[in-house]
């Protein structure tokens, strides 16, 4: 997901006139309410430019839970230059329900042009001279093309069993309507809607007609949560581990299994700035029943949202680098490893800030794939459509191929728990080597 340029411009660019606070000299401290409004101006290689606004309202009370909050709410209304919209609002609190956390958001998204690359990754052949491109042919090809617009709503609750071990339950509500790629009245035509992966997948019965056009889903889950960190934000130390099975009880059944395992390690060099910090995170989810429908094969169910959205194997939810959506399946694991070091402290106007840099190295494997047998012919792995030399669009030798890829970040943090993120990456796994990725966006990603 992404976010907020412009405010972390304005804010490097006048670092220099602040005062810069040693650490330790001043314990930092947030009373009552604090509000931010702020302008989007990002860019993101799936999205591109981004302009509209977003807020956040943060409760601290007396200032003793800082810089945890009592109470969080959290907006966004915004438009992608490639044609997304994007519509959401959202309340966490630990503190609304003694000895419970609610978590409660609803997210509406209408993106007309939509990439979607094919199930099981690795396997699904990627030829980016027909993503977006104007050809020869009148209209152009835009291969990877559909249309997708969604509704989700959820509530989350999680309450202790012990000081940091808690059980977790909660419900999930999503509606999706999918079809050919829509575009501006300015680019009628521009490309053709026959000639998409989108429309191979149906002819050769991997997506169902039952499916094709979306539908509906009601997600329960449960499952168990230990959580020893100090900062939920950007944690200098402890360990946060979820484990759920997250199942859909509306239209097509499926049970999954979820299980994610988040290390965060002070590094004792004592900077001014604070002590840098090694994080990782293993993450393994996986179809243990039933199966998934074409239209949320690419969700990534998580307790907490971190971000407005929690999908797909790529982009800036698990392994950077690689676009987002690039890896759908039943199951798939990953690790992401990053260094954060903090490298200038400041206050200003009341408000207290850091610099901070995270070099990163991510991974990850499919481990059950996604309706394998629809691809076993060879009839199947082409696309006679298709206007280039090579019109195979999947190859089944591919798909236990190892995805890697690193790159380094810039956050600016406000108050320890508001962080704006900036991240390139490089992937390294040939076959899906493309431009360089960028994401901005809000929050560590893990």
């Amino acid at each position: 997901m992404m976010k907020k340029l412009l405010t972390a411009v304005l804010a490097a660019s006048t670092a220099g006139t602040m005062l810069f606070a040693q650490a330790g000299k001043e314990r930092e401290m947030k009373k009552g309410w604090n509000v931010g409004l702020f302008p989007t101006a990002t860019y993101s290689t799936d999205t591109g430019f981004q302009w509209g606004a977003f807020g956040d309202i943060y409760y601290y009370g007396d200032g003793s839970t800082y810089p945890d909050p009592l109470h969080r709410i959290s907006w966004e209304a915004s438009h992608f230059t490639k044609g997304r919209t994007r519509l959401y609002a959202s309340y966490d609190s630990k503190h609304l329900i003694p000895r419970m956390r609610l978590n409660v958001s609803g997210t509406y998204v209408d993106d007309p042009m939509y990439n979607f690359w094919g199930y099981n990754g690795t396997a699904a052949l990627q030829d980016y001279s027909l993503w977006a491109n104007k050809t020869d042919f009148s209209p152009g090809i835009n291969y990877y093309g559909i249309s997708r617009k969604m509704f989700r709503a959820l509530a989350n609750v999680q309450r202790h069993i012990t000081e940091h071990f808690n059980w977790a339950a909660g419900i999930n509500y999503w509606h999706w309507v999918i079809g050919d790629m829509r575009e501006s009245p300015k680019n009628d035509n521009r490309y053709s809607t026959d000639i998409t992966l989108y429309r191979r997948y149906q002819e050769i019965g991997a997506i169902r007609p039952g499916e094709a056009t979306g539908g509906d889903a009601l997600e329960l889950n449960a499952g168990v949560v230990y959580d020893t960190r100090d900062i939920e934000a950007a944690p200098n130390r402890g360990i946060w581990v979820e484990a759920y099975l997250n199942g859909n009880v509306l239209g097509n059944g499926y049970l999954k299994a979820c299980t994610y395992f988040r290390h965060y390690l002070s590094i004792p060099i004592h900077l001014s700035s604070g002590d840098p910090v090694f994080a990782y995170r293993l993450a393994w989810q996986q179809t243990v029943a039933g199966e998934t429908p074409f239209y949320m094969i690419q969700n990534v169910p998580l307790l907490v949202q971190r971000n407005m959205i929690s999908e797909g194997f790529g982009s800036d939810n698990t392994v950077r680098g690689i676009r987002e959506n690039r890896v759908l399946a039943e199951g798939f694991a990953w690790v992401n490893t990053e260094l954060r070091i903090k490298f200038i402290n400041f206050k200003l106007f009341n408000q207290y800030f850091y610099i901070a840099a995270n070099p990163f190295f991510d991974a990850g494997i499919i481990t059950k794939g996604y309706r394998e047998q629809v691809f076993e012919t060879e009839a199947n792995t082409l696309d006679p459509n298709i206007p280039s030399e090579s019109k195979a669009i999947y190859d089944p030798g591919k798909m236990g191929d190892i995805i890697y890829s690193a790159g380094a970040g810039l956050k600016l943090a406000m108050n320890q728990n508001f962080v704006l993120s900036l991240e390139l990456a490089h992937c390294f796994y040939a076959p899906m080597i493309a431009d360089p990725w960028i994401g901005m966006g809000l929050n560590y990603q893990f």
